[in-house]
């Protein structure tokens, strides 16, 4: 009787021994912004919370500098479920017009002024018409206050754009944006905007400070003209089909870690932009102001644009703008 017990933990040892392990769910995160650039620290700042939280219940892996494709490609697959989350900032009002919002030049008067226009706009307008195209923004994230460089001369006015190649994001409302500043725009991937810059299939580029600094442009660039003509938010998204197929728990963790991220990025946004201006000076960037009266006066047609072309628009502008009177710094 002994023997045979002993022989049946043997067996039962062995069959567990012959298992295979349970797989832990993987959280595939994607985006096409550059190793180090702000919407870089925020991934692997949120993969950090998030893991911590998430236990052996599943892992959250980040992929940057497009290695999962372009903007485009990964919210396909997303959608698709072959990956979960990507961090779209400036092709979002190609999703859904409403994001157009923060295309507008000039409309974000700080961090301050951000938050509360995701607190009034967020949740009721901007959350519904991507949830509506398939895609569920968690939170809004930071890219960063848009700056120009090129390798002409410096930009103070919109007329020193007049004739310059200048890449863009593959986003129609920033074509326009450029094109009523006179510049040629040219849309194209960030991933393959260096190469474009040091061959002079393009002059210029507009971009924060975290990726001008993160992509290295300043060793393809000569002037940076800070304008700050937009502040992009970036958006960490997931697909609804694909994330409502996570275990229930994974969902609430990755949500609230979005929302907890969002704070931290704003902060550090906020930090970086003094410090990074002087190290791109360092590295070899003249830097000018532009004038910002000109830029705004020359904005005017983009607002117009998107009052008439965005249902509820002139609403939308009316509200931001209202949220920035005493917002801060």
């Amino acid at each position: 009787m002994e023997l045979k017990h002993i022989a049946l933990i043997g067996a039962v040892v062995a069959t567990l021994q012959a298992a295979p392990a349970l797989a832990q769910t993987e959280i595939i995160f994607g985006i096409s912004a550059a190793d180090g650039s702000l919407q870089d620290q925020s991934a692997e700042e949120f993969a950090r919370r998030a893991n911590e939280k998430l236990g052996d219940k599943a892992v959250v892996k980040v992929f940057d500098s497009s290695q999962l494709g372009k903007d485009k490609d990964m919210l396909q697959k997303i959608k698709l479920g072959t990956m979960h989350i990507t961090l779209p900032s400036s092709t979002m009002p190609e999703i859904a017009p409403e994001y157009a919002l923060f295309d507008l030049p000039f409309l974000v008067a700080d961090r301050a002024h951000l938050a509360k226009i995701d607190e009034a706009l967020f949740d009721s307008v901007l959350l519904p018409a991507a949830e509506a195209k398939g895609y569920k923004p968690l939170a809004i994230w930071e890219n960063g206050f848009r700056q120009i460089t090129n390798s002409k001369h410096p930009v103070t006015t919109p007329a020193d754009l007049q004739g310059l190649k200048i890449r863009t994001p593959n986003s129609s409302w920033r074509v326009a944006m450029f094109k009523e500043y006179g510049a040629n725009p040219t849309p194209m991937p960030f991933s393959e905007l260096f190469v474009a810059l040091q061959t002079g299939v393009v002059d210029g580029q507009e971009n924060p400070m975290t990726n001008i600094y993160g992509g290295k442009l300043n060793e393809v660039q000569e002037y940076l003209s800070l304008s700050g003509h937009v502040y992009s938010p970036a958006y960490p998204t997931v697909g609804i089909k694909a994330f409502e197929k996570l275990d229930p728990e994974v969902q609430q963790i990755i949500e609230e870690t979005a929302k907890e991220v969002a704070f931290w990025a704003r902060e550090t946004g906020a930090a970086q932009d003094e410090e990074l201006v002087g190290k791109l000076e360092e590295g070899g960037l003249k830097v000018n102001k532009t004038d910002r009266d000109a830029f705004v006066e020359a904005s005017k047609p983009i607002y117009e644009k998107f009052a008439a072309e965005v249902d509820g628009g002139q609403e939308m502008i009316d509200k931001a703008l209202s949220l920035a009177n005493g917002s801060g710094s």
